[in-house]
């Protein structure tokens, strides 16, 4: 399935099963993709994670039944998935800027979130730069952690900011970051701070090895400072690379990003010239010729 058609249909199906207890892994289940890459995507693409973007959508229909219905507030968190009427009321005043008693009694208004619709634009020629490569497997030494998709953007950036605060910067200074999910069908991840590891140096307490496989790889230049350039090409790479791949598909739950070493660089990471990259494995798609 190409992977417009794997959105498309993901938004169908969060719509013909709004009400009901809905999951990232069921929406990726559905669409044969793993939810690793399958939340990614539907974050890059779409500017929302996919817990945010059903909630929006509950409470727009939510506030849509309570000026035009007849249903209770009780009824109305019920249908919608919430405990009880007072945490669906505190989710409707953040969301609309009002309480469900205002929109009853004053008539006050409420916002519409309406549904996605997927709109992707190709262009000819080069659609942007990126090469496949074949790495050996290669050994890291990393500070690791579990998070689930849902709030994995804000965690990790402060995983990130822990590890330095914390003087774990002195035992890996990060030259990756990495994405697992070896079974590519669960609700959580590892992700990986890490650094090459150098076997004959001891392990520090806190610290794990980590054999990332060898694997023939897209690698994606970014360039610029960060977190805007890595953001920017992952964008493209869900909204115009993975639309136009025809020979290679994802070949397994890793996701990697390189930083070059920011002292390299007038401004460190948030020099106009900084460089990073962004490695996903892929594969043949099946009956594709070999290259």
């Amino acid at each position: 399935m190409e992977w417009t058609r794997v959105m498309e249909d993901a938004l169908a199906y969060v719509e013909s099963h709004i009400t009901e207890d809905i999951t990232v892994h069921d929406v990726a289940e559905h669409v044969s993709i793993s939810p690793f890459y399958f939340h990614k995507g539907f974050t890059m693409l779409c500017g929302y994670s996919f817990m945010e973007y059903v909630r929006n959508r509950r409470l727009s229909l939510a506030g849509w039944e309570l000026v035009f219905g007849c249903a209770t507030v009780l009824e109305l968190a019920m249908k919608y998935g919430y405990d009880s009427p007072d945490s669906f009321s505190r989710a409707f005043l953040r969301f609309h800027g009002c309480s469900p008693s205002m929109v009853r009694r004053e008539g006050a208004m409420v916002k519409a979130f309406e549904p996605l619709k997927l709109t992707i634009s190709l262009k000819g020629g080069f659609l942007m730069e990126y090469r496949i490569t074949k790495k050996e497997s290669f050994t890291v030494l990393a500070s690791q952690r579990e998070f689930d998709y849902e709030h994995a953007k804000e965690n990790i950036s402060r995983f990130w900011q822990e590890h330095y605060q914390t003087g774990k910067g002195e035992h890996v200074c990060g030259m990756f970051g990495i994405n697992v999910d070896l079974e590519m069908k669960e609700e959580k991840f590892q992700y990986l701070i890490a650094d090459l590891y150098n076997p004959t140096r001891d392990i520090p307490e806190g610290f794990v090895t980590r054999i990332i496989p060898a694997f023939t790889w897209a690698v994606f230049p970014c360039r610029g400072p960060l977190p805007l350039s890595l953001q920017d090409v992952n964008v493209k790479i869900f909204s115009e690379w993975l639309p136009a791949l025809k020979e290679f598909e994802f070949a397994a739950g890793y996701c990697v990003e390189m930083y070059d070493a920011p002292d390299k660089y007038p401004k460190g990471v948030e020099d106009e010239k900084y460089y990073t990259e962004i490695w996903i494995p892929v594969k043949k798609k099946a009956g594709a010729e070999s290259v």
